[in-house]
């Protein structure tokens, strides 16, 4: 789909980042999740943040933040965009837009139509939501997907992307056979546990356009 928009997650080195930027993703990803492979302390996601160029937006993922920690965060890092990946209610999410005036994405696993039927409780909440394959031992980056049949006919109550299990070689179908305005990857554009591969995510990015 022309214009799909790439969110390269889970970036973590200044290389990594380069490949991400110049391959042409939209977005780019930094964990802050003490049980990720991929997580950053916030000194090292700010300093990576600080390398982003203006036409990408930096996400910065956190699962189930207090006051403090989101507080903390959005003035270390100063993201474009957070990205709640865990239980964090409607309400959460559209105090700390009013709040800060920052995107709020919220990720939503989906196992059936009932989980896509949750996603309209954040109309006018979130700013979009990630529909991920359900969790394992972590919220994200496990490399499953889910079935992207239920996405069939469903009418997207607000802005939404697809994540869960993409890699540069069924990119390109998912989109084709969702409609995805935006795709999601991490674990699939790596070569171990929190390992970016610089060749997969420019794979990642060229196929997503094709």
């Amino acid at each position: 789909m022309a214009g799909t928009l790439v969110k390269i997650c889970g970036i973590s080195t200044l290389e990594t980042l380069a490949a991400t930027v110049g391959a042409g993703a939209s977005h780019v990803g930094f964990v802050h999740f003490a049980k990720s492979p991929r997580h950053l302390s916030l000194a090292d996601a700010a300093m990576l943040r600080r390398q982003v160029p203006d036409h990408v937006k930096a996400v910065l993922l956190l699962v189930n933040p207090d006051p403090a920690l989101l507080a903390e965060a959005v003035r270390t890092i100063a993201p474009d965009v957070v990205q709640f990946h865990g239980a964090e209610p409607p309400e959460t999410l559209a105090r700390f837009r009013a709040e800060t005036g920052i995107e709020a994405w919220r990720a939503m696993a989906v196992r059936d139509a009932e989980s896509l039927a949750k996603v309209a409780a954040f109309r006018g909440a979130a700013d979009r939501v990630l529909l991920d394959a359900p969790a394992t031992a972590l919220p994200g980056g496990n490399g499953t997907a889910f079935d992207w049949s239920l996405l069939a006919g469903w009418q997207a109550p607000l802005a939404w992307g697809l994540a869960g299990g993409l890699t540069p070689a069924n990119v390109a179908d998912a989109i084709r056979l969702t409609g995805a305005p935006l795709v999601d990857t991490s674990s699939g554009v790596e070569r171990g546990p929190g390992i970016k591969d610089v060749d997969k995510i420019a794979a990642f990015c060229k196929a997503a356009r094709l």
